[in-house]
């Protein structure tokens, strides 16, 4: 069985925010994946970027910089 960590999941209003957002992490080095949204979390298109705990000013300071809206931020036990 897979052991739970922290996470921290960003949640969009479209899919292709939830897109950007995976290209522009990629770019910048971010860990992290797009994954679908957990059942615990509600989002408009479906879609969450999932990254470690540590990671969430970095990948919020991405979605800042690259204008990409974010409806949602949720820490989790994934």
């Amino acid at each position: 069985m897979k052991t739970k960590m922290p996470k921290v999941v960003f949640t969009f209003h479209t899919t292709a925010a939830a897109m950007a957002m995976e290209k522009r992490c990629r770019q910048a080095g971010a860990p992290g994946r797009l994954l679908p949204t957990p059942r615990e979390v509600s989002a408009d298109c479906g879609m969450c970027w999932c990254a470690p705990v540590t990671e969430r000013e970095t990948v919020a300071h991405i979605a800042e910089q690259n204008a990409i809206e974010i409806e949602g931020v949720y820490e989790l036990m994934l």
